[in-house]
């Protein structure tokens, strides 16, 4: 029984026709609207600014201050370190150093930096000084400072820790001398001698100013004191 098409819709053939074509469906194409979407970000971001979450949409913008060089974060200015170190070893005002900017413009990391050089050269054989040399400097300094006060003195305990920490450099300076001519006594206590001059003379032209007029050797035999223990931490007298 054979059945015909109707409607004309499609049409039957047999499998003999059927070989003989070819040809290919094409899927039509397809776009969904997915409506706006900056209308949508709009109603975002008036939805959470409504809720008070309007700072998770906030961008922080970048600070020039947060892309400082490390040595400027610190506060470390090398120049002006320097600069100090040669004011502290080259007392003389006939030089022309301005060394009042030793105590004018206090700094912390120069004179730490001072402190734990002596401190090194200290480890030789007592390696537990190197904690008691940072506690006197800070402990030492506080005591000066509190006596400069009650004289009459017009510093601050940053100036007084500054420049008891940069007067440490004439004892840097004597200590390789001490290990070449340690064996001669007389030579070797003279130097001594002369290197806790030259750190005290330092500090004391800073710190001892007019203000005191007869009270200086008040305030400058503790700092010679001072420096006379420095030196006994590195000698191990």
């Amino acid at each position: 029984m054979q059945f015909s098409p109707t409607n004309g819709d499609f049409t039957f053939v047999s499998s003999t026709d059927a070989e003989e074509l070819s040809g290919s469906i094409e899927a039509p194409d397809v776009k969904l609207n997915m409506g706006n979407d900056s209308g949508k970000d709009a109603y975002a971001t008036t939805f959470l600014r409504q809720r008070g979450y309007g700072w998770l949409l906030e961008v922080e913008e970048d600070d020039p201050e947060d892309n400082k060089p490390l040595l400027e974060e610190l506060d470390i200015d090398l120049k002006d370190i320097y600069y100090k170190i040669r004011c502290v070893l080259m007392p003389m005002p006939s030089l022309g150093f301005n060394r009042q900017v030793v105590r004018d413009n206090p700094d912390f990391w120069g004179p730490l930096a001072v402190v734990l050089l002596f401190s090194m050269i200290s480890i030789y054989g007592q390696f537990r000084v190197v904690s008691w040399i940072i506690t006197i400097w800070i402990f030492g300094s506080l005591t000066i400072f509190l006596l400069a006060r009650v004289l009459g003195g017009e510093v601050s305990y940053g100036q007084v820790l500054g420049v008891i920490g940069y007067s440490l450099l004439p004892l840097i300076v004597i200590a390789p001398l001490l290990l070449v001519i340690g064996a001669f006594d007389v030579v070797s206590t003279l130097l001594k001698l002369f290197g806790v001059f030259w750190a005290a003379y330092s500090a004391a032209s800073l710190l001892v100013g007019d203000e005191f007029k007869t009270k200086k050797p008040l305030l400058i035999y503790p700092i010679f004191l001072l420096y006379i223990y420095f030196l006994s931490l590195y000698t191990g007298v």
